[in-house]
């Protein structure tokens, strides 16, 4: 895989990684930090929304991740708890046109939002057409960056080559994303440690990423760590952090 890494940086006309340390991330006791507690579901009610805000904050997780209709009833239930809210931008398909993201971003932060997960034109990085999806993410990244929102680049990896997997990584990269993220949890698949590992090594050290779909126990989350994630997307962050 370091390989295929090296072949698309050539390709692309970027500097490699640096190498590859080897072995295994350390994997800390408290996992709580690196949790998105999620709740992306059509039918999430008020309810739901605040008892996952109050999850949240009794554990202390990194963030919620919820539906931009919901951001700014969570981000009133998290005033002063230290807990993010993160939001969606064209979940989970990826089809918006990139101005659209770009506007729906912009709202997701004044509502409250302080992380953004965008779902990249899964369609154009197939196709071939990486100049459409470099555009999409940045426009996104840079409504971020002038408010201080994280930007995190959903790839739907199970929909992708090994090769395109790279491609979408440099790209996110280049395009001055945070992190690059295996999955909307709506795909076909989910997070896989062989793919959070080919991940890490396209973006170096310096890129936060984010496994998500599929992570339920708190082995699943410690692989992904272990494998080079920063951040994890789960619903089942309460059962994984207390072992319940």
């Amino acid at each position: 895989m370091t390989r295929l890494v090296h072949q698309v940086c050539d390709r692309l006309g970027m500097e490699p990684p640096p190498p590859d340390p080897g072995g295994p991330a350390p994997v800390p006791a408290d996992l709580a930090p690196f949790i998105d507690h999620t709740l992306l579901r059509a039918d999430a009610t008020a309810e739901s929304i605040d008892r996952l805000c109050a999850e949240a904050r009794e554990h202390g997780f990194a963030s919620v991740c919820v539906n931009p209709s919901w951001v700014a009833r969570a981000s009133a239930n998290l005033t002063g708890s230290g807990v993010e809210v993160c939001s969606v931008v064209g979940f989970p398909l990826g089809a918006h046109l990139p101005a659209v993201k770009a506007v729906e971003a912009g709202q997701a932060i004044r509502d409250g939002a302080g992380e953004i997960d965008m779902v990249i034109d899964i369609g154009a990085l197939r196709s071939g057409d990486l100049a459409l999806v470099e555009r999409d993410i940045a426009g996104v990244a840079a409504v971020c960056r002038t408010t201080g929102a994280v930007c995190k680049v959903i790839i739907e990896v199970a929909l992708l080559t090994d090769e395109e997997k790279v491609v979408a990584c440099l790209l996110a990269k280049r395009a001055s994303a945070d992190f690059v993220k295996t999955s909307t949890g709506f795909g076909p698949g989910g997070a896989t440690v062989r793919d959070v590992a080919l991940m890490r090594r396209a973006v170096g050290p310096e890129m936060g990423v984010k496994a998500a779909g599929g992570i339920r126990t708190r082995a699943d989350a410690e692989a992904m760590i272990a494998a080079g994630a920063t951040r994890l997307g789960t619903s089942a962050g309460v059962a994984i952090v207390t072992g319940r």
